[in-house]
Formats: C-alpha cells, structure tokens, sequence
C-alpha cells in the first residue's frame, strides 16, 4: 500500500469509528513516539468533521535522563496542532522480583484512569504487530484465554473507555503516514533494549517469523481474536454464577458456595469478578491458592492471598478483594468536632451535626429556629487508632468491649485497627466511627442535643462498612 492511499485508509478508520460512538472526549495517549503521535495528527485532521472535544497525555515516567526533553517536545508538538496537553508524573518504585515494564504500565493506566470522565476515551496507538508481540509473550507465560486474547480493542478504564484504535493497522502502513506528513518524533532508545522480553520479540523473533510466514503477524492477531471470542463466553457464564455465590456483603463472595462449584467454574468466576472491581486477575498459582488456603481455610482463620494492586482476604463466609490496606495509623489527633476532620493514610474525614442534620460549624449563640435550643458548645475529643481494651457504655444496656461491637457489626480483625477511635480527655470511649456510639455520664452535658457523626470517604463504604450515621451526646 502506498503512502497515500495507507493515510487515507487510518483517517476512513478512525472516521468510522468516532461517527459509530461519539465520545464526550477523545483523550490520545502521547508518547511522542510514533505511533502515538501518527494517531493524534490524524485525530487532529477529524477534529472539525466530527466535533471532537480533543485533549492528550504525556506520562512521565522518570526512568530516562531525556524524559523532561521528551516531555518537552510533546508540548511544542500539541502546540503546533492546537490540542490541549496534560503532562503527568509516574511515580514508580520497583521492589526485587516485579518488572519495570509493568510497574510502569500500571502507574501510567491508574493516571490515565484518573483524567477520564464519564463518557471520555482514551485513544491508544497499539497496532497489529504490537498485538501479536501481546499474544507471544501471554503464549510464553503460560496465560490462559484471557491472556491468549492479548489487547481488546475497547476496554473499561476508570470512569471511561479505554480503545485502541489501530489493532487492523501495520506499523509499517504507520511509518507510511508518518513519512508522507513529514511528522518529527521521539525515538526512545529503551525501546533497543534487549534486555526487555517485547524488544527482544519484536528486533529478533518477529523478523525471523515474518522471513518463514510473511503474513505472521495478521495470523497470530488473528488468533487472538479467536481467544477474546472464548474469553467472552467463559465471562458470559461467569456473570450468570455470580449472583449465585454472592456473599453476605456487597461485592463479597460466599467461600462456602464457590466451593460447590466445579474447580474451572470457579477459577473462572474469581476471575471474573476481580476484574469486574478493576483488578488484575491473579495467575495460575494464586488462583490455586486461593481455591485451597482461603476458601479451605477455617472460620476462624485470616488468609491472605496477595498480587500486585490487590489484597484477597475472607472474614467468616465472605471474601474481600480490596486496594493493599495502608500503614496502621499510629497518630493522636485532638478534635473539637467544630470542622470537619481529615483523616490521615486517605482513611477519609470525619464530622460532626447537631441532630443528625444542623452543622456544628455555627457561633455557640446560634438557636435552632425549630427548637430554639443552642447548639452544643466544642468540647476536646482524641481520636486514636487500634487502642484495645476499651469498653462502650450505652442507655439501658450493659458495657461491651471493643471486640465484642466489632464481632457484632461484621468488621475483620485486619480492618479494625483502622477504626477512628473517639475518647474523651478522661480516656473514656464516646464512638467507634461507624459501628457504635457511646454514652459518658457526664452531668454538665445533660439535657443536651444528641450528635450525629459521619465518617465518609473511607475506601470501605462499597462493602456496606461504617456508611450509617451515629448518634452520640
């Protein structure tokens, strides 16, 4: 295919596609590369044909001593073409036995994911040869059809859509376009590296393939369509097991009901629901752990099976798939309950409300026009975390302890050193944000109005978890 005609044909693509689904905005992910920057010149030139809304991503990833300069020229290039640039900076710590191309692939999709809108795309310039690069290297680790099925054209990505528009196109027929609009770009010197499993693909196994069967690529992408076309039927059955091994929580599993399933049956549904929270599905080996430590395991027992981005865990019956947990809090804070409090480690904030609904926010002279009582006036409360030993006091019922209010509101062990804690000055318990509030004798607040407290924010709220408001005095 010449130049010319194979321009024409990736600008006719991309027409179609964005007429078939208009985005409420296309987001191109910049390298400054090739690809990536033939994708957005072409994008640029449907701009107007198709009242595109047109932004792109620069990632950063400090791994280069050129990335700043690269950064750079990404600028000037979305200058000259008149789209608007996000810069944004990785941030990657590589621990012993992970790959830095895949701590680099996550860092840079958790940014992308975080710039996206409801209704946004994000635009990728992946192509067939990079596809059957994908398919290899899945092939090599032993991936199942999933793997096998190596990149969707079009994926769930934060609030958006992840596509990927140019998977029928060769990189040659991108070269093409590039040389016949003369475009200027970056070569990262990386990408030589055969240190690196796809570079050694692509600059030693391909070309010895492509000598042999020419057509090799289109073959192996082939067959990965075939593998997304099985991974789709095995999710279909998945979706219809799930709601029959929901657990007790939302978003939970029942242990005691995927081990009625069939070992492949349920390899497939833990499968299909960690990637339905976002989550990377484990490997062979995690899979087979978690089918005999965790759901085997006994009730009383905290198994943990762990990968990168996700912690699985089971309390009781149910299984938890969440975000690895962060430091235990070790902090003291003292709190008037006047403005809200943030929490710290991203445990959200807390606040408190006159009656469940009247802000403590006001001069204590103001009166509630309903009832005319003053609100209540400040008084010192410490906030702690992970304390034991402590004992809450209710009206008309006898003290429980700590444990016992987290046991009978469902909290794990592993979660409840996270747990703001709220004393007073005396070292008396006055709430567990979320699960109980508790009663102080305490003659000069008598006759008092009750005080509601929230903790919101917390990443725990989807699993039914401290989402009640509770009422203290």
């Amino acid at each position: 295919m010449s130049a010319s005609s194979a321009a024409a044909a990736l600008i006719d693509r991309l027409r179609r596609l964005l007429i078939q689904a208009m985005p409420q905005r296309l987001w191109i992910a910049y390298s400054g590369g090739c690809d990536s920057h033939v994708l957005l010149h072409a994008c640029v030139q449907l701009r107007t044909e198709c009242a595109l809304i047109l932004s792109a991503i620069h990632v950063d990833h400090g791994l280069h001593a050129d990335s700043s300069t690269w950064a750079g020229h990404c600028g000037a290039v979305c200058h000259a073409l008149g789209v608007d640039l996000h810069l944004q900076q990785a941030q990657i710590e590589r621990r012993p036995g992970e790959s830095l191309e895949a701590l680099a692939r996550s860092a840079r999709n958790r940014l992308f994911a975080n710039c996206l809108a409801p209704g946004d795309w994000l635009a990728t310039a992946q192509h067939r040869d990079d596809q059957a690069e994908t398919l290899l290297l899945a092939l090599l680790r032993g991936s199942g059809v999933h793997g096998l099925a190596a990149m969707p054209a079009r994926a769930a990505l934060g609030a958006g859509t992840l596509v990927r528009p140019l998977l029928d196109v060769t990189g040659a027929d991108l070269r093409a376009y590039a040389n016949a609009h003369q475009l200027r770009w970056i070569e990262d010197p990386s990408n030589q590296n055969l240190d690196f499993d796809r570079n050694l693909l692509r600059h030693q196994i391909m070309p010895v393939l492509r000598q042999r069967w020419p057509s090799a690529a289109t073959t192996i992408a082939r067959s990965a369509a075939h593998c997304a076309e099985a991974a789709a039927l095995i999710d279909t059955l998945a979706d219809e097991l799930l709601p029959r091994v929901a657990g007790s929580r939302p978003a939970t599993l029942s242990a005691e009901r995927l081990l009625l399933l069939a070992p492949e049956r349920a390899r497939a549904v833990l499968r299909r629901w960690l990637t339905r929270q976002g989550f990377r599905a484990p490997n062979q080996r995690r899979l087979a752990r978690i089918l005999t430590e965790v759901l085997g395991a006994r009730a009383d027992a905290q198994p943990l099976v762990a990968w990168e981005g996700c912690e699985l865990r089971r309390y009781r019956d149910d299984l938890f798939a969440l975000a690895p947990l962060p430091p235990r809090p070790e902090a003291e804070l003292s709190w008037d309950g006047q403005q809200p409090l943030q929490l710290p480690m991203g445990l959200g904030r807390l606040s408190l409300e006159a009656d469940g609904s009247m802000p403590l926010s006001a001069p204590p002279s103001y009166e509630d026009s309903a009832s005319g009582q003053a609100l209540p006036p400040a008084r010192p409360m410490i906030l702690r975390f992970g304390v034991s030993g402590l004992q809450c006091k209710q009206p008309n019922r006898p003290s429980r302890r700590l444990k016992q209010l987290f046991q009978q509101r469902g909290v794990p062990a592993w979660l409840r050193p996270y747990v703001p804690l709220l004393v007073d000055p005396q070292g008396h318990l006055l709430a567990v944000a979320g699960v109980a509030g508790c009663s102080v004798e305490d003659d000069s607040r008598r006759g008092q109005r009750q005080q509601c407290l929230r903790w919101e924010g917390h990443p725990w709220a989807h699993f039914g978890w401290f989402t009640e408001p509770l009422l203290i005095l």
